[in-house]
């Protein structure tokens, strides 16, 4: 699962909008409208204050290789 498909479940598990997740997470609509369709360009930052509204956020992890 990539973060676009987590991030549109996770808003339809808590019947949210597009807009209304927007609004909440102080970002733009086209931006999670981007975000959900996984546009490579996206700004980590902006991910996150997405994310915060579901109590998480991505950060760096060490691979094992």
């Amino acid at each position: 699962m990539n973060i676009g498909e987590y991030l549109r479940e996770k808003r339809k598990l808590y019947h949210i909008s597009q807009i209304e997740l927007a609004e909440r997470a102080g970002v733009g609509v086209r931006f999670v409208r981007e975000l959900e369709q996984n546009k490579p360009t996206v700004q980590m930052d902006k991910v996150n204050q997405v994310l915060a509204l579901f109590g998480e956020e991505l950060q760096p992890v060490k691979i094992k290789l």
